[in-house]
């Protein structure tokens, strides 16, 4: 029997979210959650979170080791801090390609690269949730598959003027003019914009969390 985490019902649905992502914000509140942001980096207790892959690290163990990572440093943070015991929600997202990470462009000439190539062409987008409640801390993998059409350089030209993915893993957004990019996609679509909605609602379940 899952336990209920919280008898006030004024906080039954407050949970941290390690994670400034604009649209992992938007996606909770969207399932009727109330997060808040709790910030790893800032002070006091300042905790740093190294996200660089190990040699040889395959991408699923990458993405779910660094939300792991991200919900023990909330976790660590929230003790620092004194903070009242809400659940953490932590995630990552990473997009890869011919078994190759695509990180956030650094420039205009590198999310011009990342779109020509996926032009044409199916990449994956993984997405890892952890939750930590409860003395618990679990993670979950959720992996889609985005195709998008050939795109001419006039499409990439536009998309790059807008500015719209220059902060965004693999270097787009879904939820935005991208959206007119994709042909196909198998998978998640709120995990692609960065949080799997029914992954994460099972995954706080699982912890001991029901705000349903």
């Amino acid at each position: 029997m899952a336990i209920l985490s919280h008898s006030n019902p004024l906080t039954a649905k407050r949970l941290y979210l390690a994670s400034q992502s604009p649209r992992r914000l938007e996606l909770l509140r969207q399932i009727g959650l109330e997060p808040t942001v709790l910030p790893l980096r800032s002070s006091p207790g300042r905790v740093d979170v190294d996200e660089s892959p190990l040699p040889g690290e395959p991408v699923p163990d990458y993405v779910l080791r660094l939300a792991r990572v991200k919900a023990q440093a909330g976790v660590e943070a929230q003790s620092v801090r004194n903070l009242p015991h809400w659940p953490i929600l932590a995630a990552d997202t990473t997009v890869t390609l011919d078994g190759q990470i695509l990180g956030k462009p650094e420039n205009r000439a590198a999310a011009a690269a990342m779109l020509r190539r996926y032009s044409g062409r199916a990449h994956s987008v993984l997405t890892a949730v952890a939750a930590a409640h409860l003395g618990r801390l679990e993670v979950v993998l959720s992996e889609s598959v985005v195709t998008f059409k050939s795109l001419s350089e006039a499409e990439i030209a536009a998309y790059l003027d807008s500015r719209e993915g220059y902060d965004k893993a693999g270097g787009y957004g879904i939820q935005g003019r991208a959206a007119l990019f994709v042909q196909h996609l198998s998978g998640s679509y709120s995990g692609v914009m960065g949080l799997p909605l029914y992954e994460t609602a099972e995954l706080l379940k699982t912890v001991g969390f029901e705000f349903l």
